[in-house]
């Protein structure tokens, strides 16, 4: 089948080489800023109107990196791409080779890995300036312009090229390398030790790809353009990449840990000389205390931007590694990476925050329990890394994760089989295992010992009742298996008993005072319909919020559930066992609105309904929500009633039809018709 990307191209030679214009992401000012305003107008040039078409090119093998950050300052993606581009096979997998300035039609492709998928993103090479030069990223010298194309394919996922200004190094290498990206401090501090060469060690033996930076203050990294460098020519905030560990052993007989790490930006990039300075440098003194042998052995080893450094001197000018975790199919076509002995295995799940039905927010909340439950077997103890990532970059949501081990605890057997979601009652006697930073980052990443058995894995927000999609990805060295726990639908009381003579109608002494309306009302068969129904309760029901029952859809409801005789009316005694069960389900909606009187917030229902009668899946909460949730997202005691009204015909119809209690019917087209209508 004809991609996007060939069609285009095909539309564009058949309207004689016209160059395409991307309609879903036009030139013009919002494009580029969103919510601010800035100073001056863009132009929008294409590259041909740019640079000097016989000289420029997409991209050139045979140069090395040479991008510049421009007014928008966003140095962390100049940074990313750097990273990227010493991948050479990774990064031909995210800038496709197979294009070129002269031959495109104005049309480039590039894939990103965004919300839990490789995609494909097309741009047109129209690209904003400012008095004729690029606005944004662009090459130094070497007139290659896959960066400046790239960093617009970048800004068209976010919305805008201003939605770059927030971005984060993590996030960018992770949507460039399609990794899972952790953050490690490497100087001790009152939450983990100094880091340790074994730890380094037990990286590189794994597909994972290592970086390290050398941090500034945020205020410092905001308003200054032109990045600073460290004494020994260390540039910061910038991914260096921590390639290979070795030792030395110097002419005294010492043996020193060394670290080699390469220079992303090694040609000038931002117009310093990014050379390292420091003890163990290409022109370093410190040479002359190992013998011609070792140290032909460590230089042979070095390639282009590449040099040593001690690994006390590397503690003591970094502050935090940055670590790609890359799963086994994406490491596979990368050369550097093919010789690791171990490699991670990947378990991804896809889901939402739905209000109401799976947003239940961290666990100090009540309604914790109906957030999304992963369970998680481990067949061999183990390293796993935890990722969740939420698929929105502008005001993302506060998110993290808990977890919590099933075996071993109190009741529970190892090998015991869990296939339904966790009650709410599980989660008041059980402390978790596991808890991840909050943050309102795009990612939270976790990295824990895990031993054999089976874990329960929570991804939330912060706050109850927030929506948004998620990815949720494990790594292990060893394979694992993640699923879903879902709730199974049951009715496990009924919400609707019938009162089958006067001694039960005494529960409810106040019921019969409502006869004598009821007998003006009703025909000469003592039954009463909808409209009448509506009248009584109209006029019987106090003047607080169950009042909001008496409406005609309540009544119909009722009218439906309890006539059995398809006359549209029903007695006495079925009116009064509809107000016995409206005044319990009216007990079990005020134990449930803490907050306000009348009203029920969303996340709420599940348990409520549960205390009716109802255990239902989420797709059935689903359904309801869609249903009865208003525009606040909370639901009135009406809505509730009705719901339940709903869910009682519902049950009640399978139930009868349910004749080999094996919850499978058959049912012809007219009498599932007929069920919807009355449902």
């Amino acid at each position: 089948m004809t991609s996007k990307y060939e069609r285009i191209k095909n539309e564009c030679r058949a309207r004689n080489n016209a160059l395409w214009e991307d309609p879903d992401f036009p030139a013009v000012q919002s494009s580029v800023f969103y919510y601010q305003t800035p100073p001056f107008t863009f132009q929008w040039r294409r590259i041909s109107e740019i640079a000097d078409i016989k000289n420029a090119c997409f991209v050139n093998e045979a140069e090395n990196f040479d991008v510049v950050p421009g007014k928008m300052g966003d140095r962390w993606l100049v940074s990313c791409l750097g990273v990227l581009h010493s991948l050479r096979n990774l990064f031909y997998r995210v800038v496709p080779a197979d294009q070129s300035l002269n031959k495109a039609n104005g049309v480039f492709r590039f894939r990103l890995w965004w919300c839990g998928e490789w995609v494909e993103v097309l741009v047109d090479d129209r690209l904003p300036t400012i008095n004729g030069r690029l606005a944004f990223l662009q090459p130094q010298s070497s007139n290659c312009y896959w960066a400046s194309l790239l960093e617009k394919a970048i800004a068209k996922l976010h919305g805008s090229y201003e939605a770059l200004k927030y971005g984060t190094r993590s996030d960018g290498l992770s949507d460039l390398l399609g990794g899972v990206v952790e953050c490690i401090p490497i100087k001790a501090n009152s939450t983990s030790e100094l880091i340790r060469p074994q730890q380094l060690k037990t990286h590189l033996d794994t597909t994972c790809i290592i970086t390290c930076i050398a941090a500034t203050s945020a205020a410092v990294a905001q308003h200054k353009n032109t990045p600073e460098r460290l004494p020994n020519g260390i540039t910061l905030n910038v991914n260096y990449r921590l390639c290979s560990l070795d030792k030395v052993e110097t002419l005294l007989g010492d043996a020193v840990q060394l670290v080699r790490i390469k220079d992303p930006l090694k040609c000038n990039a931002f117009a310093n000389n990014n050379d390292f300075e420091g003890d163990w440098s290409a022109l370093s003194s410190t040479w002359e205390r190992v013998s011609v042998q070792e140290r032909d052995r460590l230089f042979g080893q070095l390639d282009v931007g590449e040099f040593w450094m001690s690994f006390f001197d590397f503690t003591q000018t970094f502050s935090s590694l940055e670590v790609i975790y890359l799963d086994a199919d994406t490491a596979k076509d990368e050369l550097s990476l093919q010789d690791r002995p171990k490699r991670w295995q990947m378990k991804m799940f896809q889901g939402q925050w739905k209000r109401g039905v799976t947003a239940g927010g961290c666990r100090n909340h009540e309604s914790f329990h109906i957030n999304p439950q992963l369970l998680l077997n481990i067949p061999e103890k183990q390293e796993i890394v935890v990722a969740l990532n939420q698929h929105t970059a502008v005001e993302p949501k506060v998110i993290g994760f808990t977890m919590y081990k099933m075996s071993g605890i109190a009741g529970s057997k190892v090998n015991q089989k869990i296939s339904e979601s966790l009650p709410k009652d599980f989660f008041k006697t059980h402390v978790s295992f596991l808890n991840s930073d909050y943050g309102n980052t795009r990612h939270v990443t976790c990295k824990c010992q895990l031993e054999v058995g089976q874990y329960v894995l929570m991804p939330t927000t912060y706050e109850p009742g927030e929506e948004s999609s998620f990815t949720v990805r494990i790594l292990g060295t060893v394979p694992l298996r993640l699923s879903l726990l879902e709730t199974q639908t049951l009715m496990l009381l009924d919400p609707f008993p019938v009162l089958k003579n006067e001694a039960d109608s005494i529960k409810i002494k106040n019921v019969c005072q409502y006869e004598p309306v009821f007998m003006q009302l009703a025909d000469e068969n003592k039954t009463i319909n909808c409209f009448e129904l509506h009248e009584l309760l109209d006029a019987c029901l106090p003047n607080d919020y169950i009042k909001g029952c008496a409406n005609v859809d309540i009544c119909r409801q009722v009218i439906a559930l309890q006539d059995k005789t398809g006359t549209g009316r029903i007695n006495f005694l079925q009116f009064k066992t509809f107000m016995v069960n409206l005044k319990s389900w009216q007990g079990v909606f005020k134990m449930y609105t803490k907050e306000k009187a009348g009203i029920l917030r969303a996340e709420r229902l599940r348990d409520a309904l549960y205390d009716v009668g109802f255990q239902l899946s989420t797709d059935i909460m689903n359904c309801l929500m869609q249903r009865f949730i208003r525009k606040d997202g909370t639901l009135r005691l009406s809505d509730f009633a009705s719901a339940v009204l709903h869910l009682t015909a519902a049950f009640d119809y399978f139930q009868r039809k349910d004749h080999n209690q094996d919850n499978v019917i058959e049912i012809e087209m007219s009498d599932w018709i007929k069920c919807v209508l009355r449902c």
